[in-house]
């Protein structure tokens, strides 16, 4: 082989794992922002509508807000979209097995997360929320009850994590919907991966 052919190859050979890379990057749909927060006696879980494919946004209008157990539970998602809708599948069935018991629930769902090889290779996370808790259930198996009332997961969850620690400090008027509405939009106006297009709900 001549020293341009080799060059070639190699070139061919680099382009193919780029491609390969692209592609691989390309098929994961993700990227959202959600956030609950519970104050001035209720709770509300609100998130954005895009998903994104890499760099590109692939839709803008995602309903990543999920009502269970005929309203009594919310939950809402981020990561891998397809990821997300498995493992929201999965709570679902640990509600139904334990008397729509959310805690419990996530609690069984962490255990399952910890020694299933499937689950493990999930990428997704979520928040779940009822009238009296939020839970987060993160991506390592592991549920975690915030101290302050207010939890967030995704790209631009600092963002709105911080403009809801503001608001309960400085705006004790605002109710659970209105804090949540209003740090979302404060994210989507910095995050890229976050955008204007808001689902919330009250509990």
């Amino acid at each position: 082989m001549s020293a341009n052919q080799a060059l070639a190859a190699f070139w061919l050979k680099d382009q193919s794992q780029k491609f390969s890379t692209n592609i691989g990057i390309m098929t994961k749909i993700r990227s959202t922002t959600v956030l609950a927060v519970k104050h001035n006696g209720g709770i509300a879980i609100g998130a954005d509508g895009q998903a994104t494919m890499g760099n590109t946004v692939a839709k803008s209008n995602v309903k990543k807000i999920r009502k269970l157990q005929d309203g009594k539970i919310v939950t809402g998602f981020a990561g891998s979209t397809a990821d997300a809708f498995t493992l929201l599948e999965r709570f679902n069935e640990k509600l139904n097995a334990h008397g729509a018991n959310m805690e419990r629930a996530a609690i069984e769902l962490a255990k399952d997360w910890r020694t299933d090889r499937y689950l493990r290779k999930l990428e997704a996370m979520m928040i779940v929320a009822d009238k009296e808790d939020i839970l987060i259930i993160s991506g390592t198996g592991d549920v975690l009850k915030p101290d302050n009332g207010i939890a967030a997961i995704g790209s631009g969850s600092m963002y709105a994590q911080a403009a809801a620690q503001a608001l309960v400090s400085h705006a004790k008027d605002l109710d659970s919907h209105k804090i949540v509405e209003e740090s979302l939009k404060i994210a989507a106006d910095i995050c890229i991966y976050t955008n204007h297009n808001l689902i919330i709900e009250k509990l």
